[in-house]
Protein backbone atom coordinates (compact mmCIF):
# COMPACT_ATOMS: atom_id res chain seq x y z
CA UNK A 1 0.00 0.00 0.00
CA UNK A 2 1.44 3.29 -1.30
CA UNK A 3 -0.09 6.74 -0.14
CA UNK A 4 0.87 10.06 -2.51
CA UNK A 5 3.57 12.29 -0.45
CA UNK A 6 3.56 15.30 -1.80
CA UNK A 7 0.10 17.68 -3.25
CA UNK A 8 -1.39 16.61 -6.40
CA UNK A 9 -1.61 18.39 -9.67
CA UNK A 10 -4.39 19.82 -11.30
CA UNK A 11 -5.99 17.23 -13.92
CA UNK A 12 -5.08 19.25 -17.05
CA UNK A 13 -3.38 16.18 -18.18
CA UNK A 14 -4.69 12.01 -17.93
CA UNK A 15 -4.08 8.50 -19.48
CA UNK A 16 -7.15 7.00 -19.99
CA UNK A 17 -7.77 3.85 -17.91
CA UNK A 18 -7.67 1.07 -21.12
CA UNK A 19 -8.47 -2.68 -20.39
CA UNK A 20 -5.47 -4.69 -20.88
CA UNK A 21 -3.26 -1.87 -21.72
CA UNK A 22 -3.02 0.25 -18.35
CA UNK A 23 -1.68 -2.06 -16.05
CA UNK A 24 0.80 -1.21 -13.11
CA UNK A 25 3.74 -1.40 -16.08
CA UNK A 26 2.19 0.61 -18.47
CA UNK A 27 1.48 3.42 -15.65
CA UNK A 28 5.03 3.21 -14.36
CA UNK A 29 6.25 3.66 -17.90
CA UNK A 30 3.96 6.38 -18.19
CA UNK A 31 5.32 8.06 -15.28
CA UNK A 32 8.57 8.24 -16.44
CA UNK A 33 7.27 10.25 -19.46
CA UNK A 34 4.96 13.13 -17.59
CA UNK A 35 5.49 13.56 -14.26
CA UNK A 36 2.27 15.74 -13.40
CA UNK A 37 -0.15 13.19 -15.68
CA UNK A 38 -3.27 11.67 -13.49
CA UNK A 39 -2.72 7.41 -14.31
CA UNK A 40 -5.92 5.78 -14.08
CA UNK A 41 -5.77 2.17 -13.99
CA UNK A 42 -7.78 -0.57 -16.27
CA UNK A 43 -11.50 -0.95 -14.79
CA UNK A 44 -11.62 -3.29 -12.15
CA UNK A 45 -14.78 -4.41 -11.19
CA UNK A 46 -16.28 -4.40 -7.61
CA UNK A 47 -16.91 -8.37 -8.14
CA UNK A 48 -13.04 -8.69 -8.94
CA UNK A 49 -12.72 -7.07 -5.48
CA UNK A 50 -15.09 -8.93 -3.48
CA UNK A 51 -14.20 -12.57 -4.41
CA UNK A 52 -10.95 -12.50 -6.50
CA UNK A 53 -7.06 -11.62 -5.23
CA UNK A 54 -7.55 -7.87 -4.31
CA UNK A 55 -3.34 -7.42 -4.27
CA UNK A 56 -3.09 -8.25 -7.89
CA UNK A 57 -6.11 -5.90 -8.93
CA UNK A 58 -5.33 -3.25 -6.57
CA UNK A 59 -1.27 -3.04 -5.85
CA UNK A 60 0.79 -0.30 -7.77
CA UNK A 61 4.27 1.48 -7.52
CA UNK A 62 4.86 4.30 -5.29
CA UNK A 63 6.02 6.39 -8.41
CA UNK A 64 2.86 6.31 -10.23
CA UNK A 65 1.13 8.73 -8.43
CA UNK A 66 -0.91 10.71 -8.84
CA UNK A 67 -3.11 7.24 -9.96
CA UNK A 68 -6.97 6.82 -10.01
CA UNK A 69 -8.72 3.57 -9.31
CA UNK A 70 -11.24 2.82 -11.71
CA UNK A 71 -14.30 0.60 -10.54
CA UNK A 72 -17.10 -1.08 -12.65
CA UNK A 73 -20.33 -1.91 -10.59
CA UNK A 74 -23.81 -0.57 -10.02
CA UNK A 75 -24.40 -1.82 -6.50
CA UNK A 76 -24.29 0.98 -4.19
CA UNK A 77 -22.83 -1.39 -1.46
CA UNK A 78 -20.41 -3.24 -3.90
CA UNK A 79 -19.15 0.07 -4.56
CA UNK A 80 -18.73 1.33 -1.07
CA UNK A 81 -16.65 -2.01 -0.24
CA UNK A 82 -14.12 -1.49 -3.42
CA UNK A 83 -13.91 2.35 -2.69
CA UNK A 84 -12.90 1.87 0.42
CA UNK A 85 -10.21 -0.38 -0.66
CA UNK A 86 -8.60 1.48 -3.13
CA UNK A 87 -8.12 4.20 -0.18
CA UNK A 88 -6.83 2.13 1.98
CA UNK A 89 -4.66 0.23 -0.66
CA UNK A 90 -3.07 4.09 -1.54
CA UNK A 91 -5.43 5.61 -4.77
CA UNK A 92 -5.70 9.56 -4.77
CA UNK A 93 -9.04 8.68 -6.66
CA UNK A 94 -11.86 6.66 -7.15
CA UNK A 95 -13.38 6.78 -10.48
CA UNK A 96 -16.29 5.22 -11.55
CA UNK A 97 -16.92 3.34 -15.44
CA UNK A 98 -20.00 5.06 -17.44
CA UNK A 99 -18.51 4.97 -20.50
CA UNK A 100 -17.83 1.20 -21.31
CA UNK A 101 -20.16 0.09 -24.09
CA UNK A 102 -19.13 -3.65 -24.03
CA UNK A 103 -21.68 -6.00 -23.66
CA UNK A 104 -19.40 -7.78 -21.60
CA UNK A 105 -19.77 -4.70 -19.40
CA UNK A 106 -23.95 -4.23 -20.17
CA UNK A 107 -24.30 -7.73 -18.77
CA UNK A 108 -22.80 -7.24 -15.56
CA UNK A 109 -25.04 -3.88 -15.57
CA UNK A 110 -22.22 -1.47 -15.45
CA UNK A 111 -20.56 0.47 -17.91
CA UNK A 112 -22.28 3.14 -20.35
CA UNK A 113 -26.03 1.20 -19.96
CA UNK A 114 -25.74 3.23 -16.60
CA UNK A 115 -26.40 6.71 -18.03
CA UNK A 116 -30.26 5.31 -18.53
CA UNK A 117 -30.09 5.27 -14.78
CA UNK A 118 -28.56 8.33 -13.11
CA UNK A 119 -30.02 7.88 -9.81
CA UNK A 120 -28.51 4.48 -9.79
CA UNK A 121 -25.33 6.40 -10.21
CA UNK A 122 -26.15 8.96 -7.80
CA UNK A 123 -26.56 6.44 -5.21
CA UNK A 124 -23.40 4.70 -5.94
CA UNK A 125 -21.25 7.49 -6.16
CA UNK A 126 -22.63 8.93 -2.41
CA UNK A 127 -22.42 5.21 -1.01
CA UNK A 128 -18.18 6.01 -2.04
CA UNK A 129 -18.20 9.43 -0.90
CA UNK A 130 -19.92 8.61 2.36
CA UNK A 131 -16.98 5.73 3.10
CA UNK A 132 -13.91 7.78 1.89
CA UNK A 133 -12.16 11.30 1.79
CA UNK A 134 -10.54 10.76 -1.58
CA UNK A 135 -12.76 12.09 -4.98
CA UNK A 136 -15.49 10.18 -6.49
CA UNK A 137 -15.51 11.15 -10.20
CA UNK A 138 -17.26 9.72 -13.02
CA UNK A 139 -16.17 8.86 -16.56
CA UNK A 140 -19.24 8.60 -18.94
CA UNK A 141 -20.60 9.21 -22.40
CA UNK A 142 -22.71 12.04 -23.90
CA UNK A 143 -25.40 9.91 -24.57
CA UNK A 144 -26.07 5.91 -25.31
CA UNK A 145 -27.84 4.47 -28.42
CA UNK A 146 -29.78 7.00 -30.77
CA UNK A 147 -30.06 9.66 -27.75
CA UNK A 148 -28.33 12.61 -28.99
CA UNK A 149 -30.44 15.42 -27.08
CA UNK A 150 -27.53 17.36 -24.66
CA UNK A 151 -30.20 17.19 -22.49
CA UNK A 152 -29.77 13.80 -21.77
CA UNK A 153 -26.51 14.28 -20.44
CA UNK A 154 -26.92 17.77 -18.58
CA UNK A 155 -29.35 15.59 -17.04
CA UNK A 156 -27.03 12.71 -15.78
CA UNK A 157 -24.26 14.93 -14.74
CA UNK A 158 -26.98 17.28 -12.80
CA UNK A 159 -28.88 14.02 -11.30
CA UNK A 160 -25.06 12.22 -10.03
CA UNK A 161 -24.07 15.88 -8.64
CA UNK A 162 -26.59 15.38 -6.34
CA UNK A 163 -24.09 12.48 -4.65
CA UNK A 164 -21.83 15.31 -4.10
CA UNK A 165 -19.57 14.64 -7.10
CA UNK A 166 -17.77 17.42 -8.94
CA UNK A 167 -15.84 16.24 -11.32
CA UNK A 168 -17.15 14.44 -14.72
CA UNK A 169 -14.89 13.41 -17.71
CA UNK A 170 -16.55 12.86 -20.58
CA UNK A 171 -16.25 11.25 -23.11
CA UNK A 172 -17.29 13.15 -26.02
CA UNK A 173 -19.40 10.51 -28.08
CA UNK A 174 -22.32 8.09 -27.75
CA UNK A 175 -21.71 4.90 -27.00
CA UNK A 176 -24.18 2.45 -29.05
CA UNK A 177 -25.36 -0.18 -27.05
CA UNK A 178 -25.83 -2.38 -29.44
CA UNK A 179 -24.30 -3.22 -33.00
CA UNK A 180 -21.07 -1.74 -32.35
CA UNK A 181 -17.86 -3.30 -30.68
CA UNK A 182 -15.98 -1.48 -28.24
CA UNK A 183 -13.26 -0.63 -30.91
CA UNK A 184 -16.09 0.76 -33.55
CA UNK A 185 -17.56 2.68 -30.15
CA UNK A 186 -14.30 4.38 -30.06
CA UNK A 187 -14.48 6.07 -33.93
CA UNK A 188 -17.37 5.72 -35.30
CA UNK A 189 -20.35 7.19 -33.19
CA UNK A 190 -19.85 11.67 -34.20
CA UNK A 191 -17.36 13.54 -31.50
CA UNK A 192 -19.66 16.42 -29.64
CA UNK A 193 -16.90 18.48 -28.14
CA UNK A 194 -19.18 20.83 -27.59
CA UNK A 195 -21.15 19.15 -25.49
CA UNK A 196 -18.72 18.96 -23.16
CA UNK A 197 -18.24 22.85 -23.30
CA UNK A 198 -21.83 23.55 -22.43
CA UNK A 199 -21.43 20.80 -19.38
CA UNK A 200 -18.57 23.26 -18.26
CA UNK A 201 -20.39 26.56 -19.21
CA UNK A 202 -23.81 25.31 -17.11
CA UNK A 203 -21.83 23.61 -14.26
CA UNK A 204 -19.06 26.33 -13.79
CA UNK A 205 -18.32 24.43 -10.44
CA UNK A 206 -17.48 21.20 -11.61
CA UNK A 207 -13.88 20.21 -12.82
CA UNK A 208 -14.70 19.26 -16.87
CA UNK A 209 -12.63 17.11 -18.41
CA UNK A 210 -12.77 15.86 -22.35
CA UNK A 211 -11.99 12.54 -23.30
CA UNK A 212 -11.56 11.20 -27.31
CA UNK A 213 -9.96 11.95 -30.19
CA UNK A 214 -7.14 13.64 -28.86
CA UNK A 215 -3.84 13.18 -30.82
CA UNK A 216 -2.00 16.88 -30.87
CA UNK A 217 -0.71 19.24 -28.25
CA UNK A 218 -3.05 22.04 -30.75
CA UNK A 219 -6.03 19.85 -30.14
CA UNK A 220 -5.23 19.64 -25.86
CA UNK A 221 -5.24 23.46 -26.35
CA UNK A 222 -8.09 23.99 -27.97
CA UNK A 223 -10.07 22.54 -25.50
CA UNK A 224 -8.14 23.38 -22.53
CA UNK A 225 -9.90 26.96 -23.66
CA UNK A 226 -13.39 25.35 -22.92
CA UNK A 227 -12.34 23.06 -19.95
CA UNK A 228 -10.54 21.77 -17.08
CA UNK A 229 -8.13 19.01 -18.31
CA UNK A 230 -8.39 16.27 -21.47
CA UNK A 231 -7.63 12.71 -21.39
CA UNK A 232 -5.87 11.03 -24.00
CA UNK A 233 -5.74 7.35 -24.39
CA UNK A 234 -5.00 5.96 -27.65
CA UNK A 235 -2.15 8.21 -28.76
CA UNK A 236 -0.96 8.07 -25.57
CA UNK A 237 -0.45 4.82 -25.35
CA UNK A 238 0.51 4.06 -29.25
CA UNK A 239 2.85 7.01 -29.18
CA UNK A 240 3.80 7.33 -25.63
CA UNK A 241 6.99 9.84 -26.57
CA UNK A 242 4.50 12.75 -27.10
CA UNK A 243 3.72 12.56 -23.32
CA UNK A 244 6.69 14.30 -22.90
CA UNK A 245 5.67 17.27 -25.05
CA UNK A 246 1.92 17.43 -23.44
CA UNK A 247 4.04 17.35 -20.00
CA UNK A 248 6.20 20.76 -21.34
CA UNK A 249 3.18 22.41 -22.90
CA UNK A 250 0.95 22.21 -19.62
CA UNK A 251 3.22 21.81 -16.55
CA UNK A 252 7.28 21.83 -16.81
CA UNK A 253 8.58 23.99 -19.94
CA UNK A 254 11.85 22.50 -19.10
CA UNK A 255 11.22 18.66 -18.68
CA UNK A 256 13.15 16.92 -21.25
CA UNK A 257 14.23 13.79 -20.37
CA UNK A 258 15.97 11.57 -22.96
CA UNK A 259 15.16 8.10 -24.18
CA UNK A 260 18.69 6.03 -22.99
CA UNK A 261 17.26 7.78 -19.56
CA UNK A 262 13.83 6.05 -20.04
CA UNK A 263 15.67 2.99 -21.57
CA UNK A 264 17.98 2.31 -17.75
CA UNK A 265 15.07 2.94 -15.78
CA UNK A 266 13.02 0.36 -17.26
CA UNK A 267 15.77 -1.92 -17.05
CA UNK A 268 16.10 -1.15 -13.95
CA UNK A 269 12.42 -1.69 -13.01
CA UNK A 270 12.80 -5.12 -15.22
CA UNK A 271 15.32 -6.02 -12.81
CA UNK A 272 13.22 -5.22 -9.65
CA UNK A 273 10.11 -6.59 -10.84
CA UNK A 274 11.76 -10.35 -12.36
CA UNK A 275 12.73 -10.51 -8.61
CA UNK A 276 9.01 -11.19 -7.74
CA UNK A 277 8.27 -13.04 -10.39
CA UNK A 278 7.24 -10.79 -13.73
CA UNK A 279 8.55 -11.56 -16.87
CA UNK A 280 10.23 -8.94 -18.69
CA UNK A 281 7.45 -9.85 -21.56
CA UNK A 282 4.90 -8.55 -19.17
CA UNK A 283 6.41 -4.88 -19.08
CA UNK A 284 8.45 -4.38 -22.87
CA UNK A 285 4.63 -4.82 -24.67
CA UNK A 286 4.48 -1.39 -23.59
CA UNK A 287 7.51 0.18 -24.57
CA UNK A 288 6.67 -0.80 -28.29
CA UNK A 289 6.02 2.58 -29.81
CA UNK A 290 9.27 4.55 -27.75
CA UNK A 291 10.77 4.73 -31.01
CA UNK A 292 8.05 5.66 -32.92
CA UNK A 293 8.94 8.20 -35.65
CA UNK A 294 12.88 7.42 -35.23
CA UNK A 295 15.32 5.84 -37.57
CA UNK A 296 15.40 2.17 -36.87
CA UNK A 297 11.90 2.29 -34.87
CA UNK A 298 11.20 -1.01 -37.04
CA UNK A 299 13.66 -3.15 -35.47
CA UNK A 300 12.57 -1.54 -32.09
CA UNK A 301 9.48 -3.01 -32.07
CA UNK A 302 10.82 -6.13 -34.23
CA UNK A 303 13.24 -7.43 -30.83
CA UNK A 304 10.84 -6.24 -28.11
CA UNK A 305 8.29 -8.83 -29.92
CA UNK A 306 10.83 -11.59 -30.86
CA UNK A 307 9.19 -14.59 -28.63
CA UNK A 308 12.40 -16.11 -28.74
CA UNK A 309 14.23 -13.42 -27.12
CA UNK A 310 11.10 -12.66 -25.04
CA UNK A 311 11.35 -16.26 -23.92
CA UNK A 312 15.20 -15.62 -21.99
CA UNK A 313 13.45 -13.09 -19.83
CA UNK A 314 16.73 -10.66 -20.14
CA UNK A 315 15.73 -7.18 -18.67
CA UNK A 316 19.03 -5.94 -21.12
CA UNK A 317 16.96 -6.75 -24.23
CA UNK A 318 15.76 -3.49 -23.55
CA UNK A 319 18.82 -2.42 -24.79
CA UNK A 320 19.40 -4.46 -27.41
CA UNK A 321 15.97 -3.19 -29.09
CA UNK A 322 17.26 0.25 -28.18
CA UNK A 323 20.63 -0.42 -30.15
CA UNK A 324 18.67 -0.66 -32.99
CA UNK A 325 17.39 3.27 -33.25
CA UNK A 326 21.11 4.44 -31.46
CA UNK A 327 22.96 3.33 -34.70
CA UNK A 328 20.68 3.66 -36.93
CA UNK A 329 22.03 6.35 -39.62
CA UNK A 330 20.59 9.49 -39.17
CA UNK A 331 19.72 10.19 -43.01
CA UNK A 332 17.64 6.67 -42.63
CA UNK A 333 13.66 6.61 -43.54
CA UNK A 334 12.04 6.85 -40.64
CA UNK A 335 9.83 3.94 -39.61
Amino acid sequence: MTHAAKPLPPRRLSVAPMLDWTDRHCRYFHRLLAPHAWLYTEMVTTGALQYGDVERHLRFHGEEHPVALQLGGSDPAALAHAAKLGEAWGYDEINLNCGCPSERVQNGAFGACLMAEPELVRDGCRAMRDVVSIPVTVKHRIGIDRIEDYSFVRDFVGTVAEAGVTTFIVHARNAWLKGLSPKENREIPPLRYEFAHRLKQEFPEFEILVNGGLASTEQIEVQLKHVDGVMIGREAYQNPWALTEWERALFAPEWAPSREHVIAALVSYCEREKAQGTTVRAIVRHVLGLANGLPGARGFRRLLSDPQRLRADDPQLLWEAWACVSTSPTDATTD
